[in-house]
């Protein structure tokens, strides 16, 4: 067993113990770690059969099901780097996602089998850098040419798979970020990040015996790495949903008895309103974190007085960890509005615009420095280089500040990135699509706040004069080529937009403005 060999490590320790439900397959499937790792010992030995080595990406394209999971265990078996994607991508932004990562493999399920289609016959755009791609398909028809997954692993054997010149300094994984300069950032994430987020995880209260359903989108980090992976490693059993569905949730909840769950505010809001919340039992959980935006306090005292369950507020980005604060339960109303403190390996502190390091109750921009951190950002040297300062710090783009106590706050965020139901929304990103638009002279994204969201978009633009497209026809481009939840929920046609003296657009207008 080698750096990687997850399952194969696991199945020494507990191999009859139950490792994983997918509760999205008819019927369940329920998973021992020895059942899991011979999964993956198949998976490998096909994907080595066809080529892949250490280094190699291999792209998934479905919504959450094990077949991620045998996807992330048979790369890392071999060196290769697992690189889930985002399944509410416009075709356009996957086609970038490729032609800058390179994948040899695609493996898809139907629901995306257009997109697809689409993406494969515009790559690779070059030949000589890239081979042909090969395809497999979950379900249904597939495409021509492609795979049929499970027919796969039967097919294959499961004689062991390891890489023996893998360390701990390899990429196990690519997690997609929006980018400030509307091209999307792939972090690296190395088996080192995983092992110090595990270690920051269990130190975090993680046990043995914990049972933990997930919810979050396994392309995100919130799904393969906050539990999932600590999970594994530390033996504990993890359950899947191939969507989140707030009354699934509350049955699975009580059903298996879960011990830990994580969500975002808007899915825990979403929650009480489900027709079985009154009579679910909740009484298994230790403890439920939440990320992504403040919890609110009304919901905190809600789950408490009615379900009697405790939360711990979480605090994580893909870049670093992603376990960097968090909040205990006794402090959930005490301390509300806090991120917590510091994860046990992670040192966190408070610069000024000149990074001079700042002391209690002063804002300015969190810095953050540990071994859970990346190994930066794919085949992006310039932006890798700009994200650590000499001192070796991440520089996140956060306001923050801490207390006498150690308790972090977020004030603001110095970058104009958004959060909408506990995904990052990048104006850059919009803004770029926008500028598209034949009609489009000046525009800006701004989020906005939603009381069922936290935030949402809206695109205020100026239109090129004599020019008469109206806001639902900018929508309507928008809505082509990006991912729903990118698109702005309003647009509004401007004369003009605000300009600082050096010619910048001031957001913060017309954030003022729009949220009257």
């Amino acid at each position: 067993m080698y750096i990687g060999d997850y399952l194969a490590r696991r199945e020494l320790y507990s191999p009859d113990k139950l490792a994983f439900i997918d509760t999205g397959k008819a019927p369940e499937w329920r998973l021992t770690f020895r059942q899991a790792n011979r999964r993956a010992n198949q998976l490998a030995n096909w994907l080595r059969a066809q080529g892949v080595v250490k280094g190699d990406r291999v792209a998934i394209l479905a919504r959450d099901g094990y077949e991620h999971l045998d996807t992330f265990f048979a790369c890392s078996k071999l060196g290769a780097i697992h690189t889930a994607l985002n399944w509410r991508l416009n075709w356009h932004e996957l086609l970038e996602i490729f032609q800058y990562t390179h994948p040899k493999i695609l493996i898809f399920s139907d629901d995306f089998k257009s997109a697809v289609s689409e993406v494969i016959t515009r790559f690779p755009s070059n030949p000589e850098v890239d081979a042909g791609l090969l395809t497999m398909h979950l379900d249904g028809s597939g495409i021509a040419g492609s795979f049929q997954f499970e027919s796969v692993i039967q097919a294959s054997a499961d004689t062991p798979v390891t890489c023996e010149t893998l360390e701990a300094e390899h990429g196990a994984a690519l997690i997609f970020t929006g980018g400030t300069t509307g091209l999307p950032k792939a972090a690296e994430v190395s088996h080192r990040m995983i092992a110090w987020n595990t270690l920051n995880t269990v130190i975090h209260d993680v046990t043995h015996n914990d049972v933990y359903l997930n919810v979050f989108p396994m392309f995100h980090t919130g799904g393969l790495f906050v539990y999932t992976l600590p999970q594994v490693i530390f033996g504990g059993t993890t359950i899947l949903i191939r969507a989140f569905d707030p009354a699934q949730v509350l049955t699975l909840l009580q059903r298996e008895k879960v011990t830990i769950f994580a969500a975002v505010p808007t899915m825990y809001q979403m929650m009480t309103t489900a027709a079985n919340w009154a009579e679910a039992d909740l009484s298994a959980l230790r403890f439920c974190t939440s990320g992504g935006a403040p919890l609110p306090v009304p919901l905190v005292e809600k789950y408490s007085a009615e379900k009697g369950v405790r939360f711990k507020q979480g605090f994580g980005m893909t870049e670093f960890g992603p376990g960097i604060f968090a909040l205990a339960p006794d402090d959930a109303l005490r301390k509300a509005g806090s991120i917590g403190r510091p994860n046990f390996f992670v040192d966190a502190q408070v610069v000024d615009d000149s990074n001079n390091f700042l002391g209690a109750d002063q804002e300015g921009e969190l810095v953050l420095k540990g071994p859970s951190y990346c190994s930066g950002y794919f085949n992006n040297p310039e932006a890798t280089s700009a994200a650590v300062d000499d001192r070796g710090y991440f520089h996140s783009g956060d306001i923050a500040r801490f207390d006498s106590e150690g308790y972090f706050f977020i004030i603001d965020r110095k970058k104009d990135m958004f959060i909408s139901g506990g995904e990052n929304i990048y104006p850059a990103e919009i803004e770029k699509v926008l500028y598209q638009h034949p009609a489009v002279h000046m525009c800006a994204v701004i989020g906005l706040p939603d009381p069922k969201w936290g935030e949402v978009g809206k695109a205020c633009v100026v239109i090129k004069p004599g020019n008469s497209t109206r806001a639902e026809e900018l929508l309507e481009f928008m809505a082509a080529r990006l991912a729903k939840y990118k698109v702005p929920k309003s647009a509004v046609c401007m004369e003009a937009l605000p300009i600082s003296a050096a010619g910048k657009i001031l957001k913060r207008e017309l954030r003022a403005q729009f949220s009257k």
